[in-house]
């Protein structure tokens, strides 16, 4: 398959921040508040990339100024308002609906990729969008939460973090245009820890960041569910419909499921296993297209 390659950037991406969950426990152990966590994941992913750019990739540290509100949109309105309206959520509202309002962002890059890139609304990504969609809802246990769970703030920032996760696709996608993978990440990373660091004050924890244990979570928080996640999901879109790209990502909840499986000892029953099973037939059926079908049918009749 020509996108092969892309299609596992993105899948090892989703799995990257199916782990998120290991680092920010380590690091709200020690003292840090959901926001202080997200500031430093994309300050010490900047920093990190800021050292691998200048040994590295100087000649992608250059962006045009004219382009800028591209990395403005990727990092604040995509990664700052996206996880302040995720964690607002989880505030409000059961985890479970959480997770299922955030997972709506499939069906959001569908939707705009559409209108903005012009991508083809087919049976294929409707079906997947509807499968990955109810996947999430039995592998999250709705079932769980009563009508006390629901509030009005609740559902428009679940909502909200559904769209500020599909926009990352969508900024990402018109940045390709112009940008190596690379440039985008960094700058996406510098805009979201400018915006975040003043609002967050971790200075004043300064005290907390002297620890051992702080700079084994903050590295790895860092390090693997953010810039190499980032990094292989936006390397994943130069071939990939940013709309199937978002379908395949819904990985994430199932690698968070079996994670606290193994880590934490949760439960999983039918209903959740066939949610699994949904995603990862929304997943299949997303890259599977009746042309490549037909051609392996023809090569095969070649053949013989």
């Amino acid at each position: 398959m020509k996108n092969t390659m892309s299609i596992f950037m993105i899948s090892l991406a989703a799995i990257l921040w199916g782990v998120i969950a290991l680092f920010v426990k380590g690091l709200a152990d020690i003292g840090f508040t959901p926001m202080e966590i997200v500031a430093i994941r994309t300050t010490v992913a900047f920093l990190l990339l800021l050292i691998v750019g200048i040994l590295f990739f100087r000649n992608q540290l250059k962006v045009k100024t004219r382009d800028l509100p591209i990395f403005i949109g990727s990092g604040i309105i995509s990664i700052v308002f996206f996880n302040w309206c995720y964690f607002t959520t989880i505030n409000q509202m059961n985890l479970s609906l959480a997770v299922i309002l955030l997972y709506t962002a499939p069906a959001i890059v569908v939707l705009l990729s559409r209108v903005i890139f012009k991508e083809k609304l087919t049976k294929q990504k409707v079906i997947a969008v509807i499968g990955t969609l109810l996947g999430c809802v039995l592998i999250t246990g709705i079932g769980s939460a009563s009508k006390e769970d629901i509030t009005i703030l609740g559902l428009l920032t679940g909502l909200g973090s559904g769209l500020g996760y599909a926009l990352y696709s969508i900024f990402g996608k018109i940045a390709l245009q112009k940008y190596q993978p690379f440039t985008i990440t960094i700058y996406t990373f510098l805009f979201a820890t400018v915006f975040l660091l003043p609002l967050t004050t971790l200075w004043d924890k300064a005290h907390l960041f002297i620890r051992m244990e702080t700079i084994f979570w903050g590295l790895g928080l860092g390090l693997l569910p953010t810039v190499i996640a980032y990094f292989f999901y936006t390397k994943g879109l130069e071939k990939v419909e940013s709309s199937k790209a978002a379908i395949i990502a819904t990985i994430e909840p199932i690698v968070g499921t079996i994670l606290g499986i193994f880590l934490y000892h949760e439960g999983l029953n039918i209903i959740q296993i066939i949610g699994t099973g949904m995603i990862f037939s929304s997943v299949i059926i997303v890259n599977i297209t009746w042309r490549n079908k037909k051609r392996l049918a023809q090569n095969s009749i070649t053949k013989v």
